[in-house]
């Protein structure tokens, strides 16, 4: 089994298996399969939501007090008109100077500075704002410093009591790390999970899409991958921690050859920075909330229609209704992928082998119709409520899929890059008219170069595009 080593402090109290955590890398048979470790950083993000609700409460509290000790006034008018033109600016302020960061966590000073930084400049703005709007002569000098002044100290002492909290419960960097021992140079890291890749079974190929997801299953969760090997495999690993789209580094003194983006120095070893997540946390916190958003109104409009194709399909041969196939997701991990069923029970592809074709006789009626208006992929939108998909980004494909007659990681291994992100029901590939069958390695070809570019140049805004332009693409002549 894997060993996973922590020191102490990121143990939690009570819990006697969590130095021997792992995950279970039995095959993909639809089931949900454990992450290696626990995501610290939807960990961070949860804590960054309370520690921003927790200042405007205490700015509010704060000159609630000060009404108090100015004129015996918890709502004191003028205090709370301070507090309310206060909260916002600070709010932006605090945003923008990094007050809520992975360094905020863990280091008191660095915290306590950010925030009393963000709040004199918000009460400067402030102060600027009611003086050029002639409001000055309504505000109390006092309750306002009072209740500034009582903010900062609050702030600082929650602070303090987050990052004695974090530390002890997360360990001083607060983050998920990795080290892959594949025969290179021994190193250690403190708080960091090893694993060896002989012990588990971790080699890894470009033909291997099952030891590829036994790889995403550990580096799933993790912030950072360090993979330390010998020379001749480090442009190896180096491909696969891009695919998998993490933090990934490899252990060496000299990075020309691989491209390095960066170095990082540790106590006891160097190592190249060679790979890098395509989205910084407040990215992949946006994109999630519009998928989230959207997924889940849409299942509440479309609720009617949803359930009359589930009728039609279950009184056509009494079969089931969901087609739920294997996919490659994000950092190369399978799911399983709802649709509706479509073609006969008795000849449904789990694989995805055979193409679906215009006059395909595994496509019952009623499948002929939702698959000519895409109403076949609206199941999708559970997948992405359950954060195996997004709305937007490369399409999933079936192991068996071909361009041609190769399967499609042969055409062109950067293929395997695509899954830096999380598929979509729609992408940049789709909208440019790029679907079903691929008969020759060009229109895969065509595909993966749309896919990547989407990657590169992500943005909500762009996201948004692709969703109004799928409209027009809905009903395809390429869609049967």
């Amino acid at each position: 089994m894997a060993s996973a080593n922590r020191l102490d402090s990121r143990v939690p109290a009570g819990d006697a298996n969590a130095m021997n955590t792992h995950v279970n890398i039995s095959p993909w048979r639809g089931t949900a399969i454990r992450p290696f470790a626990p995501s610290l950083e939807r960990l961070r993000l949860q804590t960054y939501l309370l520690m921003a609700l927790c200042d405007l409460m205490i700015i509010m509290g704060s000159f609630m007090i000060s009404g108090a000790l100015r004129e015996g006034n918890f709502l004191l008018p003028t205090a709370m008109r301070q507090a309310l033109l206060l909260m916002p600016m600070f709010a932006v302020l605090a945003l923008y100077n990094r007050t809520y960061s992975a360094q905020a966590l863990t280091r008191a000073s660095f915290a306590i500075s950010r925030v009393i930084s963000a709040i004199m400049l918000a009460t400067g703005l402030l102060l600027f704002v009611t003086f050029y709007a002639k409001m000055s002569e309504d505000f109390s000098r006092i309750a306002f410093t009072v209740g500034t002044a009582l903010s900062i100290l609050l702030m600082s002492a929650l602070r303090i009591f987050i990052v004695r909290y974090v530390r002890s419960n997360w360990g001083p960097g607060a983050q998920n790390v990795l080290i892959i021992d594949d025969g290179g140079p021994k190193v250690a890291s403190p708080h960091a999970y090893t694993v060896n890749v002989g012990d588990n079974r971790l080699d890894i190929g470009f033909d291997d899409p099952r030891a590829l997801d036994r790889l995403g299953r550990y580096v799933e969760n993790m912030d950072r991958v360090i993979v330390s090997c010998p020379m001749e495999k480090r442009k190896h690993w180096a491909f696969f921690l891009r695919a998998a789209g993490i933090d990934g580094e490899v252990v060496t003194e000299v990075g020309r050859e691989l491209g390095a983006i960066g170095l990082r120095q540790h106590k006891t070893f160097t190592s190249m920075i060679v790979s890098a997540k395509p989205l910084n946390l407040r990215n992949r916190a946006v994109k999630r909330f519009i998928d989230f958003s959207v997924a889940a109104l849409s299942l509440i409009v479309l609720a009617p229609l949803l359930l009359v194709v589930a009728l039609l399909i279950k009184l056509q041969d009494g079969g089931p209704v969901f087609f739920v196939q294997r996919r490659m997701g994000r950092g190369n991990r399978f799911f399983g992928m709802y649709k509706f069923r479509s073609m006969t029970v008795a000849r449904s592809d789990a694989d995805g082998i055979q193409s679906a074709s215009r006059d395909d006789d595994r496509i019952t009626p009623i499948g002929r119709i939702i698959r000519k208006t895409s109403i076949d992929e609206l199941p999708q939108l559970l997948n992405v409520l359950k954060g195996d998909m997004s709305l937007v980004g490369p399409r999933p494909h079936a192991l068996g899929s071909q361009a041609g007659e190769k399967l499609f990681w042969e055409v062109d291994v950067r293929y395997w890059h695509r899954h830096s992100l999380r598929p979509g029901l729609t992408g940049l590939a789709q909208i440019r008219g790029y679907r079903g069958a691929t008969d020759c390695e060009m229109d895969l070809s065509m595909r993966l170069q749309a896919d990547l570019e989407y990657i590169a140049n992500w943005s909500p805004w762009r996201d948004l595009y692709i969703m109004l332009l799928t409209v027009r693409v809905l009903v395809h002549e390429k869609a049967f």
